[in-house]
């Protein structure tokens, strides 16, 4: 193990050095991005799917190389960088195989790396969120934002705030928002997935439902990335915890990454025990 992971690591040394030094302007695949140093990573990860992590493995190239058109600091939200940043990579690489779904968009900082990731790759990202908080947004709760609340309607409305963030990242053209809860758009759902990021509501009961409305629609070689993982209970909830577990023992995927709490796995197969 530890000589292939040298020959992965010094492979995609090489590669980056040649691109730096030759400036060549190879293109390898119609789907990826337009980003040449990228392109040369992705292809070293999808010919070794290690559990060490192919987002690890391109994890440089997409820091030096990602162009986000809007500073996420600017954007409420409760996303890491290094998240960010293998969100835009899972966004490259599932643009190739279809559109991508986000559950739980809030004001769009995690949109942004999705949103951009698709945009130079050339795919779509359906953004679904009803916009009225989760249950830790609600008043009165640890992480209420006044900004964000209706006094007249006595509710959470972070729909406006999103979709300034769309317009300010001029992603309006490649991010599609629907605003509904899971089990109403999922009940007619008919699209497949290349990639599902689940970030919604954290109760066992929300996050349940999350799971088991977009998995099925998850394409053999597609995504499952799920925010806000701690398998220390003292650290964070336990709900996101729980159906990343759940996806694991069904047999229909396979865990590729963790990023600190960002769990990413890979949907392997139709046999299983479906969500």
């Amino acid at each position: 193990m530890a000589g292939t992971v040298l020959t992965l690591v010094g492979s995609f040394l090489l590669a980056a050095i040649l691109w730096l030094v030759v400036g060549s302007r190879f293109r390898f695949a119609a789907g990826r991005t337009g980003n040449d140093l990228l392109n040369i990573a992705a292809i070293l990860a999808d010919a070794y799917p290690s559990p060490l992590c192919w987002c690890s493995l391109v994890s440089v190239a997409v820091n030096s190389m990602m162009q986000l058109p809007l500073d996420p600091e600017r954007v409420k939200g409760f996303l890491h960088p290094d998240e960010g940043a293998c969100l835009y990579q899972l966004a490259c690489t599932a643009s190739a195989l279809g559109p991508s779904l986000e559950v739980g968009s809030y004001c769009g900082k995690s949109t942004l790396y999705l949103g951009t990731g698709a945009r130079d790759s050339g795919g779509l990202v359906y953004a679904l969120d009803h916009h009225r908080g989760s249950e830790e947004h609600q008043l009165g709760e640890e992480y209420h934002d006044a900004e964000l609340y209706d006094g007249q309607l006595q509710q959470m409305d972070s729909l406006p705030t999103f979709r300034r963030t769309l317009a300010l990242a001029q992603l309006e053209s490649t991010v599609l928002p629907i605003v509904a809860s899971s089990a109403q758009a999922g009940r007619y759902w008919q699209t497949p997935l290349a990639l599902v990021f689940i970030d919604g509501g954290h109760s066992y009961e929300a996050a349940l439902t999350d799971y088991r409305t977009w998995a099925p629609h998850i394409l053999v070689g597609g995504y499952l990335a799920i925010h806000d993982i701690f398998p220390d209970p003292a650290e964070g909830g336990q709900a996101p915890y729980e159906i990343y577990k759940l996806a694991i023992a069904s047999g229909l995927f396979e865990a590729v990454e963790m990023r600190r709490t960002l769990g990413v796995l890979k949907r392997i197969g139709h046999r299983g025990k479906q969500p």
